[in-house]
């Protein structure tokens, strides 16, 4: 048995789900700084998406729903995906974004699970609070070694694949950890780093 996990934003979807939300109500630029800060390791986690969440109260889950199914894939990844499946690999995504997007691209992309947040929403409006599996920084990590455990799957068999500071902990479960158009500091974590906005690349490093 071999396991690969996926991040979803700016890995496997091109862009930060979040951020094509707050563009609902003309708040991309300032959500999008606040993702920038996160993801490169300068802003606790869950602070930062609860404090993003909050900002999307009000918009309605219809476009929720549009917008989490129109967004961008990264090149390769359908490919790469159905590559990784057919040389044995479970593949998995987990994502500090939502399901609304995630279970959505679960059946295009044609992964095995999800594990990402949910919008809460009331009466057809998102409420601006938000909960779920993937809120911490441990989050991944966390998970990770869970699914190891249940799977019977060891870190030698285990390739994982983000871009962001909420990734590293599970690149500490991992013998194959691939840093992808990644910030820095998740780089320093990594053993495969590529710089090429194309999934297929991977595949040439496994």
């Amino acid at each position: 048995m071999k396991l690969c996990v996926f991040d979803f934003d700016s890995t496997l979807m091109d862009g930060e789900t979040i951020d094509f939300l707050a563009r609902e109500l003309g708040l991309e630029e300032k959500v999008a700084k606040i993702t920038d800060k996160a993801m490169k390791g300068e802003l606790d986690f869950f602070e930062s998406l609860t404090t993003r969440v909050s900002l999307l109260e009000g918009l309605e889950i219809d476009k929720v729903d549009k917008v989490c199914q129109n967004l961008p894939f990264m090149l390769g990844a359908k490919e790469t995906i159905k590559e990784l499946k057919k040389r044995g690999f479970t593949v998995i995504v987990f994502s500090g974004g939502f399901r609304n997007a995630t279970s959505y691209a679960k059946n295009i992309l044609g992964y095995d699970a999800d594990f990402s947040n949910i919008l809460h929403q009331r009466e057809g409006l998102l409420t601006g609070l938000v909960g779920g599996d993937m809120m911490f920084d441990f989050s991944k990590g966390d998970m990770i070694v869970r699914i190891q455990n249940l799977l019977g799957v060891t870190r030698e068999n285990t390739l994982v694949v983000g871009d962001g500071a909420n990734d590293r902990s599970m690149f500490l479960h991992a013998d194959m950890r691939v840093a992808f158009c990644a910030k820095d500091i998740l780089k320093k974590e990594a053993n495969i780093v590529i710089n090429t906005k194309d999934l297929t690349e991977i595949l040439k490093e496994i």
